[in-house]
């Protein structure tokens, strides 16, 4: 998390030291009307600048999965920085219109306006011809922008439409390019800053297409078939078995993959639940939870495609610890169930705990995980929620004294997990050695 924080904010830095480098707002004497021409320019750099980095985190690059730390750590970033793009969008349509309200009201008079120097170079020529309709149709793609982020940002607006609505935002970003490219300020050429946000926004640009044009993760996906499917009905857990049709090149125990059952709904991301063992198969349990998952069990029948995207993640066990403590809530178990496969079929030294939380405990579910883990040497832990009350840091520790020695590895609600790292920091556990799954896809 702190690691997505600093870059988070590095960027922010960056955009506004370079600004402030190439602006003349500090130079200048005080004038309201010039102070606010240097305001719209610091928020569109700022807005365009988060706008196009998000665009480029939404086609999954690897190289971000890398440096982030996993892909949920990716979309964390890019939620961020689209929330900052709608709050400094805002901010930068106030500017742009306020004054002019004012100015409506009596309350400030206009200065006259300065004839604009003439450019020599076609190029800016052309930009200069353009700024009034540069102005008005970067207004509407604002609007479409604020709209289509809003949506994104409410959970109760289904996934199915969000799927759709929110490719929609890479046709406004493709209009914002426009409106930045011809109103940026002539002189930020002279600067590290224009250059900088040109290479930015031919990123986001290429990402944006990749995007309208269903390119995002191509040469990462696998057309695969349903095997087997099994229900567990006590748990609403549906097991899905796929028997891939392309090559896939293998994945680690904690990875995850976007599956696409269904077109019109788009994909959606779930665990791998079982080791890679070079033969085309792939297990995932998946908890019937929100209207979608819950119709699975009804829709998916044997034989029936799917694509496969992935795999991705870096939820990967792998650590300098001697011991380590697994927390699972509900479905969270996924991750260490695949884990165990790899186990027992290649031990490492490790001591292991594994706490099993659940609410909705089905006997023959339970029974095949204490199977996988006597198999991988495993210390399994059930604790049914309803009898046995919610999981604690003190039961964990009371149940491995030894834990001051561990790394704890979560997966599973996301206020539970974050419940359970604020109480284990406090018992002195070092931040970096809790690790937990950040992702969501809103």
């Amino acid at each position: 998390m702190k690691n997505i924080q600093r870059i988070y904010l590095l960027l922010i830095a960056l955009l506004s030291v370079l600004w402030l480098l190439a602006d003349t707002v500090l130079s200048e004497p005080y004038n309201f009307f010039a102070l606010r021409t240097s305001v719209m320019n610091y928020t569109g750099i700022i807005g365009i600048g988060v706008m196009s980095i998000g665009m480029l985190l939404a086609i999954r690059p690897a190289i971000a999965e890398n440096l982030l730390g996993g892909l949920d750590k990716s979309y964390r970033l890019h939620k961020w920085l689209g929330i900052t793009a709608l709050v400094i969008s805002v901010i930068h349509w106030l500017w742009a219109k306020g004054p002019k309200w004012m100015v409506g009201w009596g309350w400030l008079t206009r200065p006259a306006r300065k004839p604009a120097a003439e450019q020599t170079v076609p190029l800016f020529q052309f930009f200069q011809s353009q700024r009034h309709f540069a102005e008005e149709i970067g207004e509407w793609a604002f609007y479409a922008m604020v709209l289509l982020i809003a949506l994104a940002l409410i959970k109760r607006f289904p996934y199915r439409y969000f799927f759709k609505t929110h490719r929609l935002l890479a046709i406004a970003y493709l209009v914002l390019v426009f409106h930045s490219t011809v109103l940026m300020k002539y002189t930020y050429w002279d600067h590290l800053i224009a250059p900088l946000m040109a290479v930015l926004m031919a990123g986001g640009t290429i990402a944006a297409l990749m995007s309208l044009f269903r390119k995002v993760g191509a040469q990462r996906q696998a057309v695969g078939a349903i095997e087997e499917i099994q229900y567990h009905t006590d748990n609403r857990v549906l097991k899905v078995v796929i028997h891939l049709k392309d090559r896939w090149s293998g994945h680690a125990a904690g990875q995850f993959a976007f599956l696409t059952f269904n077109t019109s709904e788009g994909p959606h991301p779930f665990t791998i639940s079982s080791a890679w063992n070079d033969d085309g198969r792939l297990t995932f349990l998946i908890k019937g939870i929100g209207d979608y998952t819950a119709s699975l069990p009804a829709t998916l029948k044997t034989g029936d495609l799917v694509k496969v995207e992935g795999p991705y993640g870096r939820f990967a066990f792998d650590d300098n610890k001697s011991r380590q403590i697994w927390i699972a809530g509900g479905i969270g178990i996924t991750p260490f169930i695949a884990r165990m496969q790899s186990l027992a079929e290649q031990a490492d030294a490790r001591e292991i705990d594994l706490f099993y939380s659940t609410a909705a405990p089905d006997e023959g579910f339970i029974a095949k995980v204490q199977a996988s883990a006597d198999k991988a040497g495993v210390r399994l832990h059930v604790l049914r929620s309803d009898a046995d009350g919610r999981l604690s840091a003190d039961r964990v520790c009371a149940a491995v004294p030894a834990w001051s020695s561990a790394s704890i590895w979560f997966c599973g609600p996301k206020n539970f997990g974050k419940a359970l790292r604020q109480d284990m920091l406090a018992k002195g556990l070092s931040g970096n050695d809790f690790h937990q799954e950040l992702f969501d896809m809103r």
